[in-house]
């Protein structure tokens, strides 16, 4: 029978997600049928993957990537409901891949939490059927004591695997970065619902910097009056995997810098400037820039200069229209204007540098029904109610920023409305006929509906060599490193007790 191993949580951003993607890539190099599994996810950075009736939808970026980790193709029963907030106090309720609808969180527990629990149910049925092991990654604490009735990622999962298999094992993370780790399990513990705190196997602790034996004394204290063993400390290191959702980046006030620590001296570096949209979506579309030596990803509030960026990517959002009106608020738009360096739009980015956004009041929350873009590129977006996902492959034909790309890129599509141009334009995809024609460029401005576009080496490679040109200097040697998956999984390997979890 199917074993389900619940990784959960004392609060969110813990480190769930990576101990989930390191256990997948440990039990599949293993020889173990391994799938991942979170029942209920709110991210806006998601992937377009296969349905089980043999259509696309869409899942978070946490279960795709575990699914990679674990050497199997990601599908939409690997993350059966998704929360995609877009300001107001809403969210898109996507149930089998599939949008539903927009709804405030009462609206969603009070109409929908049933069909979204009865979703996620047959989903693990389905898994299970097929596996040996699933690895469930829980959402937030396992403690949220208002929310034990209907917390479909934690309690529900446990409570239904269980009933399916009589095999669940409950892993607690909490992070020591935060302090007070020991008091956050002790307290996770004892909130707990009694029927999930018998099914705790072990904790683990995540983010730990200095000297092991230090931390020995609060281990054995704690196992001691606890009864749970610490099954393992996990040094700090971010193996590299994208990140769930948006805080992770700064709230709209600050800057961050990803890319920064790879030794490359500031004078070799380039800086690709990102707007921290108050709704960006997909900006993991940026992590493979910044894991290449001598770039540095710069996401800079609204209102902050564009002086020291040598380029600009407008990333995606799950509001195009009202970020479009913060941008303009923060007079974005001239210092877009006097920018010379090379200028990417993903998805809401592209529609964001057209001329013009038609039918906006089906993707904003105002009732404006026209609105001008940036004005960058000729093309017109309309906005319709239905939504595209799917994954695609494409010829890229070189041009603009990415002038010097030539090949197939491979990536997917989750977005509405339509893009047209409005005047004679270069095509990034001209041989893929009408669905290929939603891309365009200029000379150093480049748009595209294609999600993950720079995960695909010869975009990369294009849009680098473009940006280190306009800066005038010569670009960092790459060194070879092992990937996001196998860095996770080395970290759970080396520093957790797997004897004690009892694995297949």
């Amino acid at each position: 029978m199917v074993r389900t191993y619940l990784i959960a949580g004392t609060a969110s951003h813990v480190g769930k997600s990576t101990v989930a993607a390191g256990l997948c890539r440990v039990l599949a190099d293993a020889g173990v049928r391994v799938a991942p599994f979170k029942a209920q996810n709110m991210s806006n950075n998601a992937r377009a993957v296969a349905t089980p009736d043999g259509g696309f939808g869409e899942i978070g970026v946490s279960q795709y990537v575990q699914a990679r980790a674990a050497r199997i193709p990601a599908t939409t029963d690997h993350n059966p409901v998704l929360l995609k907030p877009r300001g107001g106090g809403e969210s898109q309720l996507v149930i089998d891949g599939r949008a539903v609808g927009h709804f405030a969180a009462g609206d969603y527990y009070d109409e929908h939490w049933e069909r979204a629990r009865a979703a996620a149910e047959a989903s693990w049925r389905r898994l299970a059927a097929d596996h040996d092991v699933i690895v469930a990654e829980g959402a937030g604490s396992v403690a949220e004591i208002n929310l034990h009735h209907r917390d479909l990622a934690n309690v529900e999962t446990a409570r239904f695997a269980d009933r399916g298999s009589g095999s669940v094992r409950i892993v607690l993370v909490a992070d020591i970065e935060r302090g007070g780790v020991f008091a956050s399990l002790a307290g996770t513990l004892e909130l707990m619902p009694d029927d999930l705190r018998e099914r705790v196997v072990g904790c683990v602790i995540t983010k730990f910097r200095g000297d092991r034996s230090l931390l020995d004394p609060g281990v054995e204290a704690f196992e001691d009056r606890f009864g749970v063993p610490v099954l393992g400390v996990l040094p700090y290191d971010d193996p590299g995997l994208p990140e769930e959702d948006s805080v992770s980046l700064p709230a709209g006030g600050g800057a961050a810098v990803r890319g920064a620590d790879d030794g490359v001296p500031d004078d070799r570096a380039v800086t690709v400037a990102v707007p921290r949209l108050p709704r960006i979506s997909n900006f993991t579309d940026l992590d493979p820039l910044a894991r290449e030596p001598g770039v540095r990803v710069t996401y800079l509030p609204l209102d902050a200069p564009l002086d020291g960026a040598d380029a600009l990517v407008l990333p995606g959002t799950k509001n195009t229209v009202d970020d479009l009106l913060a941008l303009r608020a923060a007079g974005f738009g001239d210092r877009l204007a006097a920018f010379d360096g090379p200028v990417v739009g993903l998805c809401g980015g592209y529609q964001l540098l057209g001329e013009r956004l038609a039918n906006a009041s089906v993707e904003g929350t105002g009732d404006a029904d026209e609105l001008d873009g940036f004005g960058l590129l000729p093309v017109e977006t309309r906005f319709e109610g239905a939504k595209r996902v799917e994954p695609v492959t494409r010829t890229l034909t070189g041009c603009g920023p990415l002038a010097g790309a030539s090949g197939r890129v491979s990536g997917y599509e989750i977005h509405m409305g339509r893009t047209r141009p409005r005047a004679p334009i270069e095509r990034p995809f001209p041989a893929e006929g009408e669905r290929g024609a939603e891309g365009a460029a200029t000379d150093r401005v480049f748009g595209t509906y294609l999600h993950g576009l720079f995960e695909n080496r010869i975009a990369r490679e294009a849009f680098l060599d473009a940006v280190y040109a306009h800066r005038g200097v010569e670009r960092p040697r790459a060194v070879t490193s092992p990937s996001p998956y196998d860095r996770a999984a080395r970290l759970v390997r080396e520093h957790v007790d797997l004897a004690a979890l009892s694995l297949p």
